[in-house]
């Protein structure tokens, strides 16, 4: 038998555009800035995000395959959005992730602090890729993309 862990970290990825227009490619334009290496069940799959209690946060490929990785718990636009999601034993699981995107201005620009709190079969070492996985995905994704729009 497994114990069960709980596991939580933090991130903040500072992004030079103001909060409305973060929150806009964030929530609208999702497919737009979603790195290719995140494309799970297809390379051509898109990515969209429904920003409302009980949406999704959903993978979707041609013929019918998806992938749902959160469902909406909590938004309060342009300030925060709180995810429920799971994460299946091939990928370091099973567990069940409790994932917190906020907003806030920082100057001229908006600071994005993602907090995750994990629970179930999961290790340090598995929390470590998810904290790497989402700087990665916030930053050279959701920034760039936001920074380019000019």
């Amino acid at each position: 038998m497994t114990p069960a862990n709980v596991l939580k970290y933090e991130l903040e990825v500072r992004i030079d555009a103001p909060r409305a227009k973060v929150w806009k490619a964030l929530t609208e334009e999702t497919n737009a800035w979603w790195l290719p290496d995140f494309h799970m069940v297809d390379p051509a799959s898109t990515v969209s995000l429904d920003a409302q209690a009980g949406g999704h946060l959903i993978e979707r490929m041609e013929g019918g395959g998806s992938l749902l990785w959160y469902t909406v718990q909590m938004c309060v636009p342009e300030s925060s959005l709180h995810f429920v999601g799971h994460l299946a034993a091939g990928y370091g699981g099973p567990a069940t992730t409790l994932l917190e995107l906020a907003l806030s201005d920082q100057g001229e620009g908006t600071l994005l602090i993602v907090r995750d709190a994990l629970y179930g079969n999961v290790s340090a070492k598995t929390a470590g890729s998810l904290e790497s996985g989402w700087r990665q995905l916030f930053a050279d994704g959701l920034g760039k993309f936001v920074a380019s729009k000019g």
